[in-house]
């Protein structure tokens, strides 16, 4: 922390203020995004997989990981770093 007392003050415009908290809404809302799409996509080819005999084992297990994913895309904790 000693480099931060050679830094010259500076205030945030409005402009930075709104592209931050843009920036940060992107960044909490991203992950949650991708988790969802990705776990609806894993559900749907697992479903797909398990309509062959021969794909039903590995399609039970990636339909299963594919919900996993979804509700954890739901369900994830809201982590704020600062």
């Amino acid at each position: 922390m000693s480099s931060i007392r050679f830094a010259l003050p500076v205030d945030m415009t409005a402009a930075s203020r709104v592209i931050r908290r843009f920036a940060d809404l992107v960044g909490r809302v991203f992950p949650r995004a991708v988790a969802l799409t990705i776990g609806f996509i894993m559900t749907v080819l697992g479903l797909a997989m398990t309509a062959t005999i021969v794909l039903l084992p590995m399609g039970i297990v990636v339909g299963l990981l594919g919900v996993a994913l979804f509700v954890a895309g739901l369900f994830a904790p809201e982590v704020r770093s600062e």
